[in-house]
């Protein structure tokens, strides 16, 4: 195989792209900070759609009444 040569006299990671850069130069503590941070982002979003999934939904069923509207019937039938 043929070796590249430098002959512009510049280390090859000068013409590297930023991307590359940040990928190449992995810091620790970053990437823990990352790590819980993102972490947050996710858990945040789930505690909050399991709060609102355990609440009960009372929905009355079609043609049944609740006890209020079977109590206010039953005091208007005997007042009138």
């Amino acid at each position: 195989m043929k070796e590249r040569t430098n002959t512009t006299g510049q280390p090859d990671y000068q013409h590297e792209s930023t991307y590359a850069l940040l990928i190449r130069s992995e810091e620790k503590s970053r990437n823990v900070c990352e790590m819980v941070i993102y972490t947050l982002l996710i858990l945040g979003p789930l505690i909050a759609i399991w709060q609102f999934a355990q609440r009960p939904v009372n929905i009355p069923a079609a043609g049944l009444k609740g006890a209020r509207a079977a109590a206010w019937v039953a005091w208007a039938q005997n007042n009138v």
